[in-house]
């Protein structure tokens, strides 16, 4: 069996006000996703080629008039001073004064193309890493919510690094040739040094490369963990000083960090090695290249204008050639971070929708249903039924809010789970999430106003809204503060006390006024007293604004289950009774010890 997730539920959705989800992506978009680094790197080429030709050809460009400035003073000297030709003299100056500002053009409008279409391609990369994170249907690639964060900023700006990677390397390869011909021209042996010098050199270069690759990837790696961990524990500092614990959380965070810091220098130490191979390399292959011009000239086989020819594209093959060292080094990185990002592109889906509609009761039942710890559970909530649920296990209430949001594994699930007579597999995703809204008991709120944690819809009902915040006993809120509906709310509610945060979360789910309303411990963070009014609201306001509507609640509080239609006792991952609060209290020792401790 396969679920979809119900409005505010699945990853960071579930925190979202109201149930205006994206729908899923067609099955056509899904397709397109590259499934290997190579499919990506194609993929990243073929949508910038507009870009990256223009740009490969102007700096392509440029390398050759780079080439051709040892060329030209070469003839300068031989057909001009050499001769003491005065016309010729000025015929080469203003050819040289031309040579230049096409090189200098050419270099800062190719920059410029290739340089966008760098930066265009890490911005289609990110908005795609955050289409998957925030898909609807939710992923499985095992990334926590700091590492999805890490793959889609770092390893999305480095993956676009092919682009440049690409640009350079042909840049490189046109300016090598174009060394090559002119020293053919020059003489032959010097040029068929150079052609299978620069082939071997390139050749022996690969081997150091392979180790920058897997340096990176742990760069990389143990960067996006320890962003992770900050990020969790961040999240949950208060529990953590709460509780005394943080100088164990410090601890943590210090032994990741350390990891991250140690990939880092690794991957810089393999990077200097390889930068410092590459130009060791390259300035003894261009003084043998130099050394032979040289001994040419001494025995009268080269021409002065020849030898400073020869001289000054030995001195400028250096920069192509560690141009080359670097585009190794640059795609070893990109194929890093591409690696990761094709991992969280083509994680499998964690829910998988059907495509029918939700029957015209919202009727939920579980039927003879396993999952996790759970067996053989049988439940109904019919419409205008307020049912409370009691789980002596902290598991089962954990599997039960699974099933009920969608984020059960369909290969763990038992049984049958139907909404509206509809099996949840067959349910569209829509469908079913303007249906059922799970609201879980860890909820977040995000920064912005109060009145845009509670709903994104600006034509809202303000009535409507005071009255979620009275039911939910948070209208305090709105009325000890001045700026009311408008009052400010930091990131993650950090201005808000815990009890406020939960009661403005429960506020949140009744606004949207869902047909099937699933809450999880909504009362844990406030008092007594406020627990009473909030189990109050909550009955007469899903009484009076929906009075069709299924409200389940997943609670000990018995505040909360004496105002249940009905409760049901899970224990042992099996459902032990079913009444009344009361009746349950008189007749079940178990119960009423459960409630009460």
């Amino acid at each position: 069996m396969s679920a979809a997730a119900p409005a505010g539920t699945a990853g960071t959705d579930r925190d979202r006000p109201a149930p205006e989800t994206p729908t899923a992506p067609p099955a056509s978009t899904a397709r397109s996703v590259p499934d290997s680094v190579r499919a990506l790197r194609g993929r990243t080429l073929r949508r910038n080629r507009g870009h990256i030709t223009l740009g490969v050809v102007l700096l392509s460009l440029h390398q050759v008039a780079e080439a051709l400035v040892p060329v030209a003073i070469g003839l300068t000297i031989d057909r001009a001073v050499v001769p003491g030709d005065a016309r010729a003299l000025a015929v080469c100056v203003a050819g040289m004064a031309v040579l230049f500002t096409v090189l200098a053009m050419a270099y800062r409008t190719g920059a410029r193309f290739s340089l966008r279409a760098t930066e265009n391609e890490a911005h289609l990369l990110r908005v795609e890493a955050a289409r998957r994170a925030l898909d609807p249907r939710g992923e499985r690639s095992g990334l926590r919510a700091g590492e999805v964060l890490s793959v889609a900023t770092s390893d999305a700006e480095q993956a676009a690094l092919y682009v440049r990677a690409w640009s350079v390397s042909i840049a490189v390869a046109v300016a090598i040739a174009v060394t090559t011909i002119a020293l053919l021209a020059v003489d032959v042996p010097l040029g068929l040094g150079v052609l299978v010098g620069v082939p071997l050199l390139m050749f022996l270069l690969r081997f150091p490369a392979a180790r920058i690759t897997r340096r990176s990837e742990a760069k990389q790696a143990t960067a996006a963990g320890a962003t992770a961990l900050a990020t969790d524990l961040v999240s949950g500092l208060r529990v953590l000083m709460g509780i005394g614990a943080r100088h164990n959380a410090a601890d943590r965070y210090r032994a990741a960090s350390t990891r991250a810091l140690e990939a880092s220098v690794g991957a810089a130490a393999s990077n200097g090695l390889y930068r410092g191979l590459v130009t060791a390399a390259s300035a003894l292959f261009l003084a043998c290249v130099a050394g032979a011009a040289g001994w040419m000239a001494l025995n009268g086989r080269l021409s002065v204008g020849e030898l400073v020819t020869v001289v000054g594209l030995a001195q400028f093959l250096a920069e192509p050639v560690q141009g080359l060292g670097m585009v190794g080094q640059l795609f070893a990185t990109a194929r890093a971070s591409a690696q990761r990002l094709v991992r969280l592109l083509n994680a499998p889906d964690a829910l998988t929708p059907g495509e029918r509609a939700c029957g015209d009761e919202p009727v939920v039942a579980l039927s003879g249903v396993g999952y996790r710890t759970l067996r053989d559970v049988d439940l109904e909530l019919a419409p205008g039924e307020l049912v409370g649920v009691l789980t002596t296990d902290p598991r089962d209430a954990e599997a039960l809010l699974e099933l009920f949001s969608g984020r059960a594994d369909p290969g763990q699930v038992r049984g049958a789970l139907t909404v509206g007579g509809v099996p949840v597999q067959e349910l569209g995703l829509d469908a079913l999430r303007g249906t059922v809204l799970v609201e879980e008991h860890g909820a977040t709120l995000f920064e912005g106003t109060l009145r845009s944690n509670l709903t994104t819809r600006p034509e809202a009902d303000e009535g409507r809204l005071l009255e979620a915040l009275r039911a939910a006993a948070a209208e305090d809120l709105v009325s000890g503060h001045p700026e009311g509906m408008d009052r400010p709310v930091a990131d993650r509610a950090a201005n808000l006390s815990g009890g406020q945060r939960q009661r403005v979360a429960l506020a949140r789910a009744l606004a949207a006024d869902p047909p099937v309303l699933v809450l999880h411990d909504p009362t844990t963070a406030v008092d007594a007293v406020t627990e009473e009014a909030i189990a109050r609201g909550v009955a007469a306001a899903r009484a009076d604004r929906n009075p069709a509507g299924a409200t389940l609640v997943v609670a000990n509080s018995p505040a909360l289950l004496a105002r249940a239609d009905r409760v049901v006792v899970l224990a042992g991952g099996r459902v032990r009774g079913t009444g009344t609060h009361a009746s349950l209290v008189e007749q079940d020792r178990y119960y009423g010890e459960a409630v009460l401790r």
